[in-house]
């Protein structure tokens, strides 16, 4: 169930993201002079040096910018732009509109691991590489047709928003 919701996360965005790349120019304009642009809307991904840090499921990560807000915690619902890139560059999806985040919850399993335990630990307008192996992605299986099998998954993200996840009765 949860790879589904995943993978329907992921076909929604690449639908959503190709009828975004439809609209003005005017637009293109406003989110380029927009303070919480997305964070690398180029071709490729940002470009990353030095040791990464390393996950227990293999991810690593670059700390492109460190934010000085809330902090990403484990339960908490956060908001995040990001743009992602199969290993070959390919690009395979992401968010196109500053003013509409990703929201995911922290921890709970519903997302891929990679995005859990690469988010961990983020503040609030800090940016954050994650390349995240298939174990901690969609594995053999991929997530067709965006996804191929065994797809390491680069991803430049920029943490929005931070709010306490919603208590379930």
């Amino acid at each position: 169930m949860r790879r589904f919701v995943v993978i329907c996360m992921l076909l929604s965005a690449s639908v959503w993201l190709g009828a975004q790349t439809k609209k003005t120019v005017k637009h293109t304009t406003r989110a380029a002079k927009s303070k919480s642009a997305a964070p690398a809307p180029g071709t490729a991904p940002s470009k990353v040096t030095g040791p990464p840090h390393k996950t227990p499921s293999g991810t690593e990560y670059w700390d492109i910018k460190v934010g000085k807000g809330e902090e990403a915690s484990k339960g908490k619902t956060v908001s995040i732009l990001y743009v992602g890139w199969l290993a070959d560059g390919n690009k395979f999806g992401g968010t196109d509109d500053p003013d509409i985040p990703l929201e995911l919850t922290i921890g709970n399993g519903q997302q891929i691991k990679g995005w859990d335990e690469g988010i961990l630990g983020m503040r609030v307008g800090g940016k954050r590489q994650l390349r995240i192996p298939p174990s901690a992605a969609y594995g053999s299986r991929g997530a067709p047709p965006v996804i191929p099998p065994n797809a390491t998954l680069i991803m430049d993200v920029q943490l929005v928003g931070v709010k306490a996840a919603a208590k379930l009765k």
